[in-house]
């Protein structure tokens, strides 16, 4: 039976990230299994470890959500990088891993026990149109004022992201699951006041699964950053606090340097076992 990790991410103290589900050794579980079991966990991402096809690649990813494959996904490829060298993997470069999936290769860089992706290219990103935003205003149940800007964000999950005035303004949204239509995917930032402990305050609403919201979301962070940073919104350096309306205690740790936007943080593996797939 394959090996199988739980992994909690975002977070230095099990219970208050992220957690992925990660299935090891998984070269002989067809699609439709995997699709199958990342409904039955019902986390908001399961992965599957499989041996890299391309040159330079450690391993390669396929990444589940309960009802549908995705090309990338940021929250599960930390906790998968982490499963794996806890597994025993040994990255060909020190100090580095490159993990092989659906939108390419993606570097993972290693810092102590904290963890760290570069942000793949945004697939899509620009303006939001007037019909799109009039729905996400209303699904938001926004005020007056409280919109700065609104841009796609699309890395391959296929966020829209929404910058709100403030950080208190992101934690008092209460959302209308029914009025998002086929915006599916819809991330929210605000910022603190200048000393604060964190820079943002972020959401990410998926009303078609359980919760509505997931916990705490790389690829929408990485999104958000690669338009906030160059815009001069966001430092080159800053943390993002996300999950607080669940009860968690995400950090997502974001840094520019030589032209990349790093995301990262930290990780802990919470179950470990097998699996009989």
């Amino acid at each position: 039976m394959p090996l199988f990790s739980q992994v909690d991410v975002f977070t230095d103290e099990l219970l208050f990230g992220n957690p992925v589900a990660v299935v090891h050794d998984a070269d002989g579980i067809s699609a439709d299994r995997m699709a199958a079991f990342a409904r039955w966990t019902n986390l908001s991402e399961t992965t599957f470890l499989l041996p890299p096809t391309e040159p330079g690649a450690d391993y390669r990813l396929r990444i589940f959500t309960p009802v549908r494959e995705l090309p990338f996904a940021g929250h599960p490829t930390l906790g998968t990088a982490r499963a794996w060298l806890a597994a025993g993997g040994r990255p060909a470069r020190e100090g580095e891993l490159v993990q092989q999936c659906a939108a390419g290769l993606v570097r993972i860089r290693q810092a102590g026990d904290r963890l760290a992706f570069a942000a793949p290219p945004v697939l899509r990103d620009g303006p939001v149109n007037a019909a799109d935003l009039a729905v996400l205003i209303r699904a938001l149940r926004l005020e007056p004022g409280d919109l700065v800007d609104a841009r796609w964000a699309d890395n391959g999950p296929g966020w829209v992201a929404l910058l709100l005035r403030d950080a208190d303004t992101v934690l008092r949204i209460e959302p209308d699951r029914e009025a998002f239509g086929e915006l599916d995917k819809v991330g929210v930032v605000g910022p603190y006041p200048p000393g604060s402990e964190v820079a943002f305050e972020v959401r990410a609403f998926v009303p078609r699964v359980v919760l509505g919201e997931d916990p705490v979301t790389g690829s929408l962070n990485a999104s958000v950053a690669q338009w906030l940073i160059p815009a001069g919104i966001a430092p080159a350096r800053y943390t993002a606090a996300q999950g607080t309306r669940l009860g968690r205690r995400g950090r997502v740790h974001v840094e520019q340097r030589d032209g990349d936007i790093w995301v990262g943080g930290d990780t802990v593996v919470g179950v470990t076992g097998t699996v009989a797939l």
